[in-house]
Parts: C-alpha cells; structure tokens; sequence
C-alpha cells in the first residue's frame, strides 16, 4: 500500500498532466486517460504481485551473490592456508637441504681426514718396504762380498799352501785328519 501511495505521489508531482487545456478530470483529456491507464497498470502489476516477485527475485540474486561471495572467503580462506601449508613445507625442506648439505660437508671433512690417514699409513708401509728391500740389498751386498772375500782367500791360500806344500808335509796332514775324523767319530 505504502508503494502505491508513492507511485501516485511521483505521479502527480510530475505536473505536465497539468498543462493540458480544459478540465484534467475528463475522459477528452488524453492526459488524464493515460493517467487512469498507468494507475491500472500499476494496480495490476500490484494485483499480480510483481513487485514482491521482483523483491523475491532480488533478495534470491542477494543470497546467491552473498553465497558466492563467501565461498570466494572460503576458497581465499582455503588459498591462504595451501600457501602457508606450502611456505611450511618449503621452509622445511629448505633446512633439510642444508642439514643434508652440512651432512655431506662433514663426511666429505671426515673421508678426506681417513684419506689422509690411509695416505701416512700407505707411506709408512711403503717406506718400511723400501727399508726392508735396502736392508735385504745391503745384506745380500755384504753375503756376495764375503763370498767373494772367501773365494778370493781360499784361493790364495791354495796358492800358498800349493808353493809350500811338499809332499810327507801333505801326507802329514791328511793322517792328521783321518785320526781327527777316526776320533770325533769314536
């Protein structure tokens, strides 16, 4: 009611109706007809209930923006907690890469200080060998040498004992040897 009190308000305040000659409530005066003819149409659209639908149907447009505008809350909502999800689980895989990198640096420290120690080991061992190897070389050096010593007096004292020797001085000799060898045996 109170819409339609408005309407004729507007109506009639729009004053061009009142500039049409001769009497405004006549059925010659093609104003006022078309007055009658709006305020019908306004009843009927009254009647018809058109502007609650038009309401019904605003208040649905409303409910479905309000409806779409907080699932876009939720979906923002939803947005912002994958990308702290995400931030999370960036930051925590970035200080895992640096405990795997600092792992790696410290066994990388660790191999290279074993790698080191294998090499002394290594050396030691090899030096000891090459001792060993100077010490065999010099000894066999000094077997050859007395070998050789050896040979050479044996040699000379062939030499000698050939000029020196004569005969009943050999034959001496080698009865001497055969009581000595008669004896250790007996």
């Amino acid at each position: 009611m109170k819409q339609l009190i408005a309407i004729f308000v507007a109506v009639t305040a729009a004053s061009p109706a009142l500039a049409a000659k001769g009497p405004f409530f006549s059925l010659s005066n093609t104003n006022f007809v078309v007055l009658i003819a709006f305020l019908l149409f306004i009843a009927v659209l009254v009647y018809l209930k058109v502007p609650s639908l038009l309401g019904g149907m605003l208040d649905k447009r409303a409910e479905g923006i309000k409806a779409e505008l907080d699932e876009a809350r939720a979906l923002r909502e939803e947005a912002q907690t994958l990308l702290a999800s995400y931030e999370r689980k960036q930051k925590e895989v970035a200080e895992q890469s640096e405990r795997i990198v600092a792992h790696a640096k410290a066994e990388a420290a660790e191999a290279a200080e074993q790698a080191k120690k294998d090499l002394e080991v290594s050396i030691a061992r090899r030096i000891k060998a090459a001792e060993d190897q100077i010490a065999s070389a010099e000894a066999s050096a000094v077997k050859d040498v007395r070998d050789q010593a050896i040979s050479v007096a044996v040699a000379v004292a062939k030499d000698v004992v050939a000029k020196n020797m004569t005969a009943t001085a050999g034959k001496s000799l080698i009865d001497e040897a055969i009581s000595e060898v008669e004896a250790k045996l007996h």
